[in-house]
């Protein structure tokens, strides 16, 4: 067998399974059922702090100057030579 036959072979090959996953890709676009889900999220402040403090941008604020902080000790070492 000739090399340029083999690599003939080897690109048929490779379109053949390329076309096989892009026709697999436009299948899984298809509208899926409608399976009427219902999500009962219970929002209700069941915990300590109440239920949405970590949707508040107070928290990541002060968390993210917090994690500045800790990193820029960390950076500085030892100051002491």
């Amino acid at each position: 067998m000739t090399r340029t036959n083999l690599f003939s072979k080897i690109q048929m090959l490779a379109l053949a399974v390329m076309a096989n996953l892009a026709v697999v890709l436009v299948k899984a676009q298809e509208k899926a059922p409608d399976l009427k889900v219902d999500v009962d999220m219970n929002k209700g402040g069941s915990d300590m702090m109440g239920g949405d403090w970590m949707s508040n941008p107070l928290v990541w604020v002060i968390g993210a100057l917090v994690l500045i902080v800790i990193i820029a000790l960390v950076a500085r070492g030892n100051g002491n030579k």
